[in-house]
């Protein structure tokens, strides 16, 4: 069984398909989430009333567009390039560029359908809204 649910914010939005995990079982419990963005580096985040703790398999350096749940903060995470932490972050070196390094290990959820440079246009501070999408 796969989750989808769809992120909006004021200028898009995209859908993203879950895998069944204990977290995203917990996200799913709490649709539809409104909240607030907050952008860090090339990363969009934001609150849930989800909390969980670390799972096997949590990693910090992940894909672009991994649907991703940052344990310490309770907030779902989705990176789209690099962080201010990422390895060679400003100047990247060939080896390093657009690696998604997040702030600490993050549960895997699953990942974005389509481009994830979409969240680009999610400015800090804009409402955001997590529903399932049926059918």
């Amino acid at each position: 069984m796969s989750l989808r649910i769809r992120i909006s914010w004021p200028a898009g939005q995209i859908t993203a398909t879950l895998e069944e995990t204990p977290t995203s079982k917990a996200l799913a419990g709490a649709l539809p989430i409104s909240s607030t963005a907050r952008t860090w580096g090339e990363e969009v985040y934001f609150d849930t009333p989800v909390s969980a703790v670390v799972e096997a398999g949590a990693r910090q350096v992940v894909a672009p567009g991994t649907v991703a749940f940052w344990t310490e903060g309770d907030a779902l995470a989705l990176p789209y390039g690099p962080t201010p932490i990422s390895q060679g972050w400003g100047s990247p070196p060939a080896e390093f560029a657009g690696e998604c390094r997040l702030a600490s290990p993050c549960n895997l959820l699953g990942a974005l359908d389509g481009d994830p440079r979409v969240l680009a246009t999610v400015r800090d501070g804009d409402p955001v809204r997590v529903e399932a999408v049926h059918g």
